[in-house]
């Protein structure tokens, strides 16, 4: 055996300590997460990852290697985000309400701890048909806009372990509802209109504030979409004077209740 091949050989049994330090690891995660369920502990630690990665820049402060380590760490804090969320839900996280209920908020926080996949409904529609959603109401008209909401909606329900993030109107098509459910639990945020109205003031891209940007308005838009939005929700989460770490824990807390009955 020459020198090259002696070195190849050395790699490839440092590859195989990886895989079974790796596999050990993500063994541990999953009893991390039953242990968390069982004792009804916060799924979500953030203060624990700022720690680890504390850690991991200490140790790795003198270390040659450092960034290329820190790239192989970061795959891995992934990794084990990715195996949460297909412990805790095997099907689409669909967020919908009134605008300014903190869907998108809330929807990218959970789409960054658990490493799904993100889909905000309004931009994908704006992108595609490469308009911006004011322009495409006053273009083709509202009819229009929701047929492509019910197509994107088809679409997703494909997938597993997506984060949706839906616009205001979604949740009023009984059509829209069916699709879902196929393959997601629904979670309807919703907020007092004063605080709506604060959140969604000065915004300049939303069609139905146009003549509707007061807190009376936006009271009497709220009541009439209501009974429709509250038949569609798995799960109803209140958002007033709640931080993002708040919304998120309940989220999951209630939607891991739903799961358990």
């Amino acid at each position: 055996m020459n020198d090259l091949e002696m070195y190849r050989e050395q790699l490839a049994i440092c590859d195989d300590k990886l895989i079974d330090v790796l596999v050990e690891r993500n063994a541990i995660i999953e009893k991390i997460m039953a242990y968390k369920e069982k004792y009804g502990m916060p799924i979500l630690q953030p203060a624990q990852e700022a720690k680890q990665e504390r850690r991991l820049a200490e140790k790795l402060k003198e270390n040659k290697y450092k960034d290329e380590i820190h790239d192989v760490f970061q795959c891995i804090l992934k990794n084990s985000k990715r195996i949460q969320a297909r412990n805790l839900f095997p099907y689409n996280i669909v967020l919908i309400g009134f605008m300014g209920a903190g869907k998108s908020t809330i929807s990218d926080y959970l789409s960054t701890m658990f490493d799904m996949k993100l889909v905000e409904m309004d931009q994908v529609i704006a992108e595609r048909e490469e308009m911006s959603i004011p322009d495409i109401f006053a273009t083709y008209g509202e009819e229009y806009f929701r047929d492509l909401e019910t197509q994107l909606l088809r679409e997703l329900q494909e997938k597993k372990h997506y984060v949706i993030s839906c616009g205001g109107g979604v949740a009023l098509r009984e059509e829209n509802v069916v699709e879902m459910k196929k393959n997601g639990r629904v979670v309807l945020l919703t907020a007092s209109p004063s605080t709506i109205y604060e959140r969604v003031k000065d915004s300049n891209d939303r069609p139905l504030l146009k003549e509707n940007n007061s807190v009376e308005s936006i009271s009497r838009l709220m009541e009439k979409r209501r009974e429709k939005y509250e038949a569609a929700a798995d799960v109803v989460i209140q958002t007033d004077h709640k931080t993002i770490l708040q919304i998120s824990e309940e989220l999951i807390s209630k939607l891991m209740e739903l799961d358990a009955k």
